[in-house]
């Protein structure tokens, strides 16, 4: 009874952090530049451990010379790797994009998969890769994007215990409306971005700070 009376308000609050976050951020969306499924595919890859403003400078010159799934599956992959250089670990990048086009070519009639368990065949593609696209490509919202704003937001705000993405994902899956769970994580890394970031979160401007019970050890003076 205690254990559903604390998932209960758990949940309560969580709805609230969204609805706040609706109101803070109503035109959030996906900052990545493209056009077509592959392309986004492609864009999310690149944006690992990378700004979505850096891969969105990367992207137009990459899209003009191979802008197609057959493209990149037949595309040199030296010529690939200086054209994604400056994401970062550019050489796995470019050899999972161009591995990744040539499964969508020969295993999937080059199309970009619309199921979870087939995105999760592509090389280089795991969940948090796989929601933004089925999302954003398809509006198929099947589970919570788990990037490090929503990984440390989400802990800091007390939704999750966990540290492994996919544990996290789950949790937030069960507190939160399904059709939200994507809006969710783009609200969320905004607010990472603008407010509570890593290092010096400004708890003193944030309007979830009083549903937040990190506030308190956050504004301790260092």
């Amino acid at each position: 009874m205690v254990t559903t009376r604390k998932f209960s308000a758990k949940r309560k609050r969580s709805l609230e952090i969204l609805l706040r976050l609706k109101r803070l951020y109503p035109d959030a969306t996906c900052t990545l530049s493209y056009q077509t499924p592959v392309q986004l595919l492609v864009a999310t890859i690149l944006s690992a451990q990378c700004t979505d403003e850096r891969v969105n400078k990367v992207t137009p010159a990459l899209f003009e010379k191979f802008p197609d799934a057959v493209a990149l599956a037949n595309a040199d992959l030296e010529e690939l790797e200086n054209l994604v250089r400056s994401t970062g670990f550019y050489r796995n990048k470019a050899k999972n994009i161009k591995a990744t086009c040539q499964t969508i070519v020969e295993k999937f009639n080059y199309q970009v998969p619309k199921q979870m368990e087939q995105m999760l065949q592509l090389p280089g593609v795991a969940r948090k890769t796989a929601n933004v696209v089925l999302a954003h490509a398809y509006g198929i919202i099947v589970g919570v994007t788990v990037d490090t704003h929503v990984k440390r937001l989400s802990q800091r705000l007390g939704l999750t215990e966990h540290s492994d993405p996919i544990k996290i994902e789950r949790d937030l899956m069960r507190l939160l409306p399904q059709p939200d769970w994507e809006n969710w994580s783009i609200r969320l890394i905004y607010h990472g971005r603008a407010v509570c970031k890593a290092k010096n979160p400004a708890c003193d401007k944030c309007l979830l700070a009083e549903l937040c019970p990190s506030t308190a050890e956050l504004q301790k003076p260092t």
